[in-house]
């Protein structure tokens, strides 16, 4: 048998799993109920340890061995052998929301599970085990214990906020009976004690393991199962003027439908769309951690593919093959069952920014262009119109060709617009200071007001033909006006309006170019190659070159690399189950029909033509179905009753952990970004605000990279079956490094992502020219070499003079001073509470009678004269003890 035991963060409470190993194909696994201590478990393990000697009393063979340490379950996997069980065996720390760590996977370790008297050996077993392994799980794989990554910000506060009576009325589980020493004080029944947990089942379009979970999904606890993110996390910090401001971006990307870019176009018979990715940008005040207390706020949007049956066809060789539509849809039946979706998620109104190419020499993308629009107006003859699906078409190719056009100025426009329709989500009433300054763009804003707070209703859904660079460039344009929205929100700025050049945006640039790297190489198998630089046109002249190496990469990636990757998330995520007497994965010439279930059996039940969303949906618009108080909804919750003195709700003892000693490995695992550090410019006397225009020379990052550091960084992002690595780069770049803004080691890191500085190449050594010595004027504002006035010249004689008698004179003669002497230079007047108010001696405050018990008392202590314990100290013993040993 194989034993499995796990435990919580504060290793107080503990669960065994028994899998059996003598079954050669089937599982056979059986959880304890029983929650065991410290103590319990490791009797546990003695217990078995001694019985599963050789012999009785022998020390040398130990009966029970150590087989691995993990962090969690990924899942159990079955190709056509036995099981094999997935465990996660380094993570790295890459964000914290409101106390809530997020990990990314770094390692992983397969166990087969039967044992080898038992196993029955297959030819093809290992070929089917190499397939699973392409799935990089230490590429952009994400988790966390306590917070649900699967669900949007505003999902779990919205679900934590549901009203007290919904849930006692719904709860279904009770806390488990166990002995209480304590029983006959009562102390459990007292008034107000009793606190409620919610636990919300995992939204599963973005669950990676949902598949290697089904198996072990009824047998065992919830708390075993770990649901795993594919996509990016980043987190950089903005300081300003002291205050931590957590800026943090999520994407999630879509495990339906999933693949590479040549080979999965268009949607599925179930309006699941290839490259389907949410963003979701969280802003929070990192100075009060607690869900209830802190201010949070958060913006989500989305892109996907275009929602039609189209495809590509790779065989041809060329770089852009032509676009085909598969089927003929004249009544929109995949972009409906696709609209339905997003209307159940996000509410109304969907706004699709289509940015593919309108005027094309040869009909190219504009097939999707006018398929897109016939479907969207079918779709809105039967919604209502204030929720109706809106539209807008802008070629940003054409636009970017154009010398006369500013395309981010132009997708400011469209980015202001789509703000004001969805709104954000904040979790507090609008502030004071907005009441004081009021601001014309804030009263306009859409969404929905609450009392709590404002909602987000509605979801901008971006697309470009891949839904790479052009997407990613709109994407940020638009997340920067929410940022700057999400700012105002929390009264950290007077206008709801941020500019390029400002440490602000650079630190919100970077992550989202990280971002756009990370999903690209996921899909396309390369970087970005036009990114925000690009498109400002101020992106220097090296980067042409890397742009054609990306798109060389891209190239070759889809061409030979796909294919193997593509069947690689077909096994993963359990697209293809392996079949005794059934054609393998690699004999299959096209995996069409494993994602459209409707080839293969013909659904009894045909959607309206008409009503084509989903019954109780427009009842509730523009607020998401999903997130509304009904019994469909309370069906996915589950609701426990908590004592209030629970480790397992208490958030302060988990995060910072008072029982243990602390690690400094541990505290600080963390390496973010840092706008302070690495942004603002190290000039003393310029203004320390993030929100202010900077020059172009005035950057807190060097231009010149360390080329080892930058290479280990690439290593880290190759993302999911071994995607080709970018071609390494010279270090005099602007924009495309890969440079993750949250993977840095040290500081010695630098990105590549400032705005760029005049370089001057000697030889091997490349140094940057730069003016070292500034002006006094540039450095305290003023210029000293002015003369003073009369008057300053007074005030500074006076203020000699005070200093020299203060100097020279005792206590005995300041009096005498105070009163003669000092008159004639100043009348200095107290303004402390102190008597005495000079720099030699002052006069502590007098400490009340209290204060000074307590200290008495704690001075006795240290000498072991213990006071008696009142009332309220016996509860909180006794409850300290229950929780701890009980």
């Amino acid at each position: 048998r194989y034993f499995l035991v796990g435990s919580n963060p504060a290793e107080t409470k503990y669960r065994v799993l028994k899998i059996d190993r003598t079954e050669p194909k089937d599982l056979v696994i059986i959880d304890d109920k029983h929650v065991y201590t410290q103590q319990e478990v490791r009797e546990l393990l003695g217990r078995l340890d001694l019985g599963n000697r050789t012999k009785i009393g022998q020390k040398g063979s130990s009966g029970l061995s150590r087989a691995v340490s993990a962090f969690g379950v990924v899942g159990f996997v079955r190709f056509l052998e036995g099981y094999y069980i997935v465990l996660i065996t380094k993570r790295r720390k890459m964000a914290d929301i409101g106390g809530h760590a997020i990990y990314k996977i770094e390692d992983t370790n397969m166990i087969y599970i039967p044992n080898d008297s038992v196993r029955v050996t297959h030819p093809d077993e290992a070929r089917y085990l190499r397939i699973f392994q392409n799935v990089d799980l230490s590429s952009n794989f994400y988790f966390s214990y306590s917070y649900d990554l699967s669900h949007s910000l505003q999902y779990n506060l919205t679900v934590l906020r549901m009203p007290l009576e919904t849930l006692r009325t719904e709860i279904t589980q009770t806390r488990q009976e166990s002995f209480d020493i304590f029983e006959d004080e009562g102390l459990s029944t007292q008034g107000g004690s009793g606190v409620f947990g919610v636990c919300s089942k995992p939204y599963e379009k973005y669950v990676w393991n949902g598949k290697l979970l089904e198996a072990v999904k009824n047998t065992v606890h919830h708390d075993w199962l770990l649901y795993i993110i594919h996509g990016f996390c980043g987190q950089s910090k903005l300081l300003i003027y002291g205050r931590p401001i957590y800026v943090t971006l999520i994407a999630r990307r879509s495990s339906k439908f999933a693949g590479t870019r040549f080979l999965k176009r268009g949607a599925n018979c179930e309006g699941d769309v290839a490259n389907e990715v949410e963003t979701e940008q969280i802003l929070y005040d990192a100075s009060v951690m607690s869900f209830s207390a802190g201010s949070y706020s958060s913006y989500v949007q989305v892109r996907g593919s275009v929602p039609l049956y189209w495809s590509q066809d790779i065989s041809t060789m060329m770089p852009k093959p032509p676009i085909t539509l598969d089927q003929a849809d004249p009544f929109a039946h995949v972009a409906a069952l696709h609209f339905d979706q997003m209307l159940q998620r996000f509410g109304s109104p969907i706004i699709i920014l289509n940015l593919v190419k309108e005027r094309e020499k040869r009909k190219h993308e504009r097939i999707l262009s006018e398929e897109l629009v016939a479907a969207v107006t079918y779709l809105n003859q039967f919604l209502p119109p204030e929720h109706a699906i809106i539209y807008i078409p802008w070629d940003m190719a054409k636009y970017t060709k154009s010398k006369l056009c500013n395309v981010l100025d132009r997708l400011n426009v469209i980015a202001e617009s789509v703000v004001k329709k969805t709104g954000f989500f904040v979790n507090r009433p609008d502030s004071y200071c907005s009441i004081l300054r009021p601001d014309e763009k804030w009263n306009e804003l859409g969404g929905y007001v609450v009392s709590t707070g404002r909602l987000q209703t509605g979801v901008l859904r971006t697309n470009c033909v891949d839904c790479l660079d052009r997407t990613n460039t709109a994407q940020f344009m638009v997340g920067k006006c929410a940022l700057a929205y999400q700012l105002y929100s929390l009264g950290l700025i007077d206008k709801p309006n941020l500019q390029f050049d400002t440490d602000a945006v650079r630190l919100f640039e970077e992550l989202y170019e990280d971002h756009g790297d990370t999903l690209s190489l996921q899909y396309g198998g390369s970087q970005l190659v036009h990114r925000v630089k690009t498109y400002r046109k101020i992106a220097p002249w090296t980067q042409h070159s890397k742009d054609i190496m990306q798109t060389l990469s891209r190239y070759y990636s889809n061409a030979f690399s796909d294919a193997d990757r593509q069947d690689s998330i077909n096994l993963f995520l359990g697209v293809f189950k392996p079949t005794e007497g059934k054609p393998h994965l690699w004999e299959l010439p096209t995996d069409f029909y494993l994602h459209h279930k409707n080839t293969l059996s013909l659904s009894q039940t045909r959607r309206s033509y008409t009503y084509w969303w989903t019954t109780g949906v427009l009842k509730h618009l523009p607020l998401p179905f999903d997130e509304v108080t009904c019994a469909e909804n309370r069906h996915k919750l589950t609701v426990k009753k908590f004592h209030k003195y629970e480790e397992e709700i208490d958030i302060h003892n988990e995060f910072f952990r008072p029982y243990e000693l602390s690690s400094f490995d541990e505290t600080f695992c963390l390496a973010m970004t840092n706008s302070t550090r690495d942004f603002m410019p190290k000039n003393v006397g310029i203004d320390p605000s993030p929100f202010t225009v900077r020059k172009p020379e005035e950057t807190g990052k060097s231009v010149l990279g360390n080329k080892s550091n930058r290479e280990e960084t690439v290593l880290q992002r190759k993302t999911a079956a071994s995607a080709p690595p970018p071609p390494s780069e010279e270090a005099v770049s602007s924009s495309s490094e890969d440079d993750s803004g949250t993977d840095k080691e040290d500081e010695g890191a630098v990105s590549q992502r400032s705005t760029p500085v005049k370089v001057t190449d000697t030889g091997d050594n490349t140094k940057i020219t730069e003016n070292v010595v500034q002006s006094t004027k540039d450095v305290y504002g003023v210029n000293l070499s002015d003369v003073p006035s009369e008057d300053d010249l007074a005030i500074y004689a006076r203020f000699v003079q005070l200093g020299q008698s203060q100097h020279k004179q005792d206590k005995s003669s300041q009096q005498f001073c105070s009163k003669h002497h000092l008159d004639r230079v100043i009348n200095l007047i107290p303004i402390s509470s102190f008597s005495q108010d000079n720099i030699y001696e002052v006069q502590p405050p007098r400490a009340d009678r209290k204060s000074i018990e307590i200290f008495h008392a704690h001075i006795q202590a240290g000498r072991g004269n213990m006071q008696p314990l009142g009332k309220d100290d016996f509860l909180m013993y006794r409850e300290y003890i229950r929780n701890r040993y009980l």
